[in-house]
């Protein structure tokens, strides 16, 4: 199983960050939650490793890619709260790299994987930093929005069966109106990512936006 390449470590934005050290970089992923490089670049500095460890424990391609998410996911809303002790005097010291194989380790033992068939997540076509802004991006959608996107994303649900699922639920919504909240949940979604996310991803002029 080879380790995957991710083409944002090539952005300009994410490259300029490189020199930067962990410590660094956890700080600036601290103090600028609008902002999704740092997290970025961590990921693209230790993915790797990561990924590594994964490869070895899971039973398919397919369940070791849904995995490296999910570490990923719960990384990235562990490290709001993480401060590391490195230092060269202390043997004992919590260094990122340290870190991260103690939560990839977490997450191997932890979480309960569904059968292959039942993932429908695709590393190639979603990385996982980009998975978890857009998660957090979702959880900020007023909730009828956020379910119409999610049953279209998702399921692929047609219009009509999410009209009438909603209908079912006490929403008076019409087919043809599903079509006008999908782009408004589309719109707010886009929105509401974080620019440089946008920029790293979609290749957006962070100059224009």
């Amino acid at each position: 199983m080879q380790i995957p390449h991710f083409t944002e470590a090539n952005h300009p934005l994410v490259k300029s960050l490189f020199h930067h050290s962990d410590h660094e970089l956890l700080t600036l992923f601290q103090r600028n939650p609008d902002a999704g490089k740092y997290f970025t670049v961590i990921f693209c500095r230790y993915s790797p490793i990561v990924y590594t460890l994964i490869r070895h424990s899971a039973r398919s391609p397919v369940q070791a890619d849904y995995l490296f998410a999910l570490t990923w996911r719960h990384i990235y809303y562990e490290l709001g709260g993480l401060k590391l002790t490195d230092s060269e005097l202390d043997e004992e010291a919590l260094t990122m790299q340290n870190w991260l194989i103690n939560m990839t380790a977490f997450c191997i033992n932890e979480i309960k994987l569904p059968p292959t068939e039942a993932i429908h997540y695709s590393l190639q076509t979603t990385s996982p930093p980009l998975w978890c802004y857009v998660e957090q991006a979702l959880d900020q959608l007023p909730p009828v929005l956020r379910l119409i996107v999610l049953m279209a994303q998702t399921f692929h649900w047609s219009e009509t069966r999410i009209a009438a699922y909603l209908q079912a639920e006490g929403e008076a919504i019409a087919p043809n109106e599903v079509a006008k909240f999908l782009q408004e949940g589309y719109r707010m979604l886009e929105d509401k990512l974080p620019t440089d996310i946008r920029s790293i991803y979609f290749g957006e002029d962070i100059a224009q936006s």
